[in-house]
């Protein structure tokens, strides 16, 4: 299994969720409150089967997986999928959405790819290699081979701070970009690391509650690109459920070590 075989997965993904958008959307309330459609759910059976082919050795924590109450064995190796980040967003009309697939390597996310169908943006990284590319919206063809990307390696005088145009609204989020003398700039989804990881940002804090599935690709994307993640205590991002669910209970993704600094002087 080889980062290519991943970011063919999530090409293919995003065609059956383009498709399923061009044929209607239905969309439904999980028990959790949160929306679900067809597409989310013939994503991830897409993914589910096709690394079953790659890696058979290696469970998946897949959303739709999880919200069926199949839970995957976390405690080595396995893959963190959510086949259609942006759901709300999507079932709008929107194209603010992504596939999101990561391998997970003792707590920590190695291999990473995030796929966003409707404008063709794609990242894919791995230990040593970061890369982004453009992809046809409606064929999912790569247009020009995928490019390395880095994130940025100094603290500028007034960072960057990316976030959602929802988030970036909340109080928290506020008091942290002014705490950092930063500028906000907005991205959407899971699109919102690889900002980081390309150097278009230095920092994306998350104040609230999100599920590993949201941040796994992002994270290894970033993690190859030179940046990392924390929690809001300054402690390292780990995967598997440790706490006995899924939920991330808020985070800073950061560039390297002085924005990373600077933001925890922010945080307290």
């Amino acid at each position: 299994m080889t980062l290519d075989d991943l970011i063919a997965l999530s090409l293919a993904a995003g065609r059956e969720i383009m498709a399923v958008r061009a044929a209607g959307i239905d969309a439904q309330t999980k028990a959790d409150g949160s929306l679900v459609t067809i597409a989310d759910q013939r994503a991830e059976a897409i993914i589910e089967a096709r690394l079953k082919e790659l890696a058979p050795d290696i469970p998946m924590l897949g959303e739709e997986a999880v919200a069926a109450g199949r839970v995957a064995d976390c405690s080595g190796r396995f893959f963190c999928v959510d086949p259609l980040d942006g759901t709300r967003g999507f079932a709008k009309g929107g194209d603010e959405f992504t596939v999101n697939i990561a391998l997970v390597e003792n707590g920590s996310p190695t291999i990473g790819v995030v796929y966003a169908p409707a404008t063709g943006e794609l990242y894919a990284g791995e230990p040593g290699k970061s890369l982004s590319g453009k992809c046809h919206p409606q064929t999912a063809q790569l247009l020009e081979p995928m490019e390395p990307i880095s994130a940025q390696t100094a603290l500028p005088q007034q960072p960057r701070v990316v976030a959602s145009d929802f988030s970036g609204r909340n109080e928290r989020t506020g008091e942290f970009i002014k705490a950092l003398d930063g500028v906000i700039t907005h991205a959407s989804s899971s699109i919102k690391f690889c900002r980081v990881a390309e150097g278009a940002a230095e920092l994306y804090p998350r104040f609230g509650d999100v599920s590993e599935w949201d941040a796994a690709a992002g994270h290894a994307i970033l993690k190859a690109a030179g940046g990392d993640i924390m929690l809001l205590d300054g402690s390292p991002l780990r995967y598997g459920g440790k706490q006995g669910d899924f939920l991330i209970h808020g985070f800073v993704a950061y560039a390297n070590e002085a924005v990373r600094a600077a933001a925890l002087k922010a945080l307290n």
